[in-house]
């Protein structure tokens, strides 16, 4: 049995040592699926005397079906320097009555007059 499928695929900058893509699907069976977004923030664990804020939202990811987000930004500037934070949530997981959100955590870049990284977790918006 054959589905048709439509979508796109972009590069992913990761930082494995493959070269990779990543594929949204835009159709399936010919039934337009609906993209959505997810806003995330929290503040990375305190190391180096001091933490940072980070706030962002994720990109667009396929709604109706199980799926993840690429998410990006950068820490507030806090002991003169900032750090990127980037990753991909976990799968979405279902709420009561409807909706999903996704986990994520990782570590920042190396920064800092004394370089050093931080921690971070939370979880993305409904």
């Amino acid at each position: 049995m054959e589905i048709p499928v439509t979508g796109y695929m972009y590069h992913a900058d990761d930082s494995d040592s493959m070269h990779s893509h990543h594929l949204y699907i835009t159709t399936w069976d010919g039934r337009q699926l609906p993209a959505h977004i997810h806003e995330f923030r929290g503040v990375t664990s305190f190391d180096g005397g001091h933490a940072h804020r980070y706030a962002g939202t994720t990109e667009p990811a396929p709604s109706g079906m199980q799926h993840t987000h690429q998410y990006f930004t950068f820490t507030s500037i806090d002991n003169q320097h900032r750090h990127q934070i980037r990753g991909t949530t976990g799968p979405s997981i279902p709420l009561p009555g409807g909706g999903h959100y996704h986990e994520f955590s990782g570590l920042t870049t190396v920064d800092g007059m004394m370089p050093h990284r931080h921690s971070y977790s939370g979880r993305t918006s409904r």
